[in-house]
């Protein structure tokens, strides 16, 4: 809201608004008295309707005028406007009045001619300033030319019905006979107000109020020319009423609040399309002025003069108005055109303009390069920002990047930090070059060093060749060169090779096989067993998933897993390996009571809420402890996790399920989060005990690592144990328990069951089951 509206609204007092209330009520009371005295046909019948119309069309002159002066300055000029326009209709009955007790019957005189036509222009100039009314001139226009065609289609109707009993009168007179046009005027003015008010906008309840006001003039004046064209109208009766009824009608609208939303500049999207019967409106008469044009056809053949030039007049304003709609048809065709090929946000073309592109220069006998280039970190940018601030990041970016690209090539944006680059013809620049001049254009600028935004991009460039077979085969090459130049460490660029997409194709293959791993049962777990370090007695395993391809044999864990944690396969693993786990102690559990299993649970997994339904399910269907189960969790995904994490850990623990800390030490160790998260355990990673004998810095790592276990109550586990001056050296520190090939290598669970059954004498089952842990 503007500054003038907010003085508007603070001159707005209680005393003025009952001051209006009272002019509405005066100007009620007005033509109720007008309607009563009429009814009962007292004296002086024309004077006071002649009064009753003035005073109720200058009062609502007056209260255009508030409505004006109280709401907001983008609705002044449509209340001004209807202000004059009740003025000009007030003066106009007035001087309409005098002329009639100077003695003339109907006095269509020249000036009150004038003035009443002025008072329809002046109102049909205020519908076209109304707030739903067409922003553009072309769509007033068009508005306009609706309500003509609607006026001049009803002339010939209006001549068959009564213009041509009214030629039969005394109807000589020039002024007097257009003195009958009133009704097409009135028809014109509300085919206006109608497409305005059915623009596909909210209707605004004051415009509502003029449509009615309108239609009640429309009917006086209809009634008032067949009357005169009939000889019948005599002054005083009670269809007079109806022109102070219309006149009340629009001072109430003047009464009414604004709509709600006012500020166009605010509005973003496009201008709705109006309702299919609002394009068909203008020309439902057409039909009816052709059906009356050949009823009014005289004897011998003739049309009327007046019917026959309102025809000609009528063909005109229709040709007009479909010029203005082939005209708005090419406009949209444009802009359509634009949608469909030019991204809204950079104005760079879209993916749809650079593959029709890349489609037409594959057709050529020219050679054709494509760069495939991602902005690094730009997710960062919009989480830290906003995403307002990244899109005008990414709009100066654009124009960067175009300015570097220049006539050497073109630039498109195909995602949402995604661009191409398309190198045709004889190449004034090498892909490669224009690859580092693109590096150098996302170098970051003063300003945008100041706020932290560092932009940088990784580039692959792809060379159309023998190799591929259509476009899609070049941009996923290009795809492939730029995922290498983000593996290589970002802000660099990369051609696409023989052996990168030989690696990119297997690497696919392999997330398509490993979709079908689960279901297929090529998936089988290994348990590699925790011993007692002083008796040497076996107190837990670790589940450890391995894939037997059909084609490429058993392959280890480091070979699929990092897909499946970049894919979300990891999260049907996680839950398969957790039952097939939890079964396999279950059939342990009668030799050897205390014993455990470990599983590792995956960072994306531990965020998920159905974590708790998947364990408590797990084990409850295995028939096995909760306290039996430990889940393993790396040090980053639980720094990482937040407050609900937190939260189903210790649901977890509660449920008597063991927490361990994996690889401890090689993460973001901190004291903090280990008062925070309800562990049982930490597992001291291999890269400390493989160096334990010979580097002494790592031997201290470990025994403070135990300490600090031992300080926090929580068990732990070395791992990694190989040697035994490894196994000699944890022990003498302190640490309870071990893991490691020195103990025992992964196997399948028959052979545990083994290791169990010859480890574990009766006398190790006794041991307290919180000492215990399988990992």
């Amino acid at each position: 809201m503007s500054r003038e509206d907010v003085e508007r609204a603070a001159a707005w007092s209680p005393e003025r608004d009952r001051v209006g209330r009272a002019g509405l009520l005066g100007a009620a009371v007005v033509v109720a008295v007008e309607t009563l005295w009429l009814a009962l046909d007292l004296p002086a019948k024309a004077l006071v309707s002649d009064l009753g119309t003035v005073s109720v069309a200058g009062w609502a002159g007056l209260a255009c005028v508030g409505a004006a002066r109280r709401q907001p300055a983008s609705l002044r000029r449509f209340w001004l406007l209807i202000a004059a326009m009740m003025a000009l209709a007030s003066t106009g009955r007035a001087l309409w009045m005098v002329h009639r007790l100077l003695g003339e019957d109907l006095p269509h005189t020249l000036p009150v001619g004038l003035i009443f036509a002025a008072s329809l222009l002046v109102g049909t100039a205020a519908i076209l300033c109304a707030i739903t009314a067409p922003r553009t001139g072309v769509g007033r226009a068009r508005a306009l030319l609706d309500g003509v065609i609607v006026g001049l289609a009803l002339i010939p109707i209006g001549w068959v019905l009564t213009f041509r009993i009214a030629t039969l009168g005394d109807l000589d007179e020039p002024l007097r006979t257009a003195g009958l046009l009133y009704p097409m005027f009135d028809l014109m003015q509300l085919t206006i107000l109608v497409a305005v008010i059915a623009a596909g906008r909210p209707v605004w309840r004051a415009l509502t109020l003029l449509a009615v006001s309108l239609s009640v003039r429309t009917v006086a004046d209809a009634i008032y020319v067949s009357w005169v064209a009939a000889g019948t109208y005599q002054l005083g009766t009670m269809l007079d009423v109806l022109w102070p009824v219309s006149y009340l009608l629009i001072g109430a609208a003047a009464r009414l609040p604004p709509p709600r939303h006012l500020d166009r500049a605010e509005e973003t999207g496009e201008w709705p399309l109006p309702p299919r019967w609002r394009v068909a409106l203008p020309y439902l008469p057409v039909g009816g002025a052709i059906v009356a044009t050949l009823l009014a056809r005289e004897p011998d053949g003739h049309t009327p003069l007046p019917v026959f030039l309102t025809m000609m007049a009528l063909l005109a304003a229709l040709a007009l108005r479909q010029g203005l709609a082939a005209n708005e048809n090419l406009r949209l065709v444009g802009r359509l055109r634009q949608l469909a090929y030019v991204d809204q946000l950079t104005g760079l073309p879209n993916r749809l303009a650079f593959t029709r592109r890349l489609r037409a220069a594959l057709r050529g006998a020219r050679p054709v390069a494509v760069l495939l280039l991602d902005l690094d970190g730009f997710k960062q940018v919009n989480d830290r920002f906003g995403h307002s601030t990244g899109d005008t990041l990414l709009t100066g970016l654009s124009r960067r990047m175009r300015r570097a690209v220049a006539d050497d090539g073109l630039i498109a944006r195909i995602g949402g930090d995604e661009f191409a680059v398309l190198v045709t013809g004889d190449r004034p620049a090498a892909p490669e070059r224009l690859a580092e001049r693109l590096l150098a254009a996302l170098h970051p600028s003063a300003g945008e060093e100041v706020v932290g935004v560092h932009p940088s991009a990784s580039i692959g460039i792809a060379e159309y060749g023998p190799q591929h077979i259509s476009y899609e085969d070049l941009l996923r090459d290009a795809d492939i060169a730029m995922y290498a130049a983000k593996a290589a460490g970002k802000s660099a660029y990369r051609r696409c090779t023989p052996g990168l997409r030989e690696s990119a194709v297997g690497r696919a293959e392999l997330i398509a096989d490993l979709r079908r791993a689960v279901d297929e049962g090529q998936l089988h777990l290994e348990f590699q067993p925790i011993v007692d370090l002083a008796t040497g007695a076996v107190r837990s395993a670790e589940a450890l998933v391995r894939w037997r391809h059909p084609q490429l044999g058993m392959l280890s864990p480091a070979r699929f897993l990092p897909l499946a944690e970049e894919t979300g396969l990891i999260l049907p693993i996680d839950r398969w390996v957790i039952h097939e786990a939890c079964r396999a102690a279950a059939t342990w559990q009668g030799r050897v009571p205390s014993a455990t299993v470990a599983v590792n649970i995956a960072a994306s997994h531990l965020r998920r809420p159905d974590l708790i339904a998947t364990v408590t399910e797990a084990t409850a269907g295995a028939g096995l402890a909760p306290r039996a189960l430990t889940l393993e969790l790396t040090e980053s995904a639980l720094i990482e996790g937040s407050d609900a994490v937190l939260d189903r850990l210790s649901q977890l623990r509660e449920l008597g399920i063991r927490i361990a800390i994996d690889d401890f030490g090689t993460g973001y160790s901190s004291l903090s989060y280990l008062h925070r998260i309800p562990a049982t355990e930490l597992k001291i990673d291999r890269s400390f005990v493989a160096r334990i004998v010979e580097d002494t810095r790592a031997y201290a790592t470990v025994e403070m690592v135990t300490r600090l276990a031992g300080a926090f109550d929580l068990a732990v586990v070395a791992e990694g144990v190989e040697t035994d001056r490894q196994h000699d050296a944890v022990s003498a520190i302190g640490c309870v328990q071990g893991q490691g090939y020195r103990y025992g290598r992964p196997a399948a669970l028959g052979e545990l069951r083994t290791v169990l059954a010859e480890r574990c004498p009766p006398g190790v089952t006794g041991v307290a089951e919180s000492d215990l842990t399988l990992t």
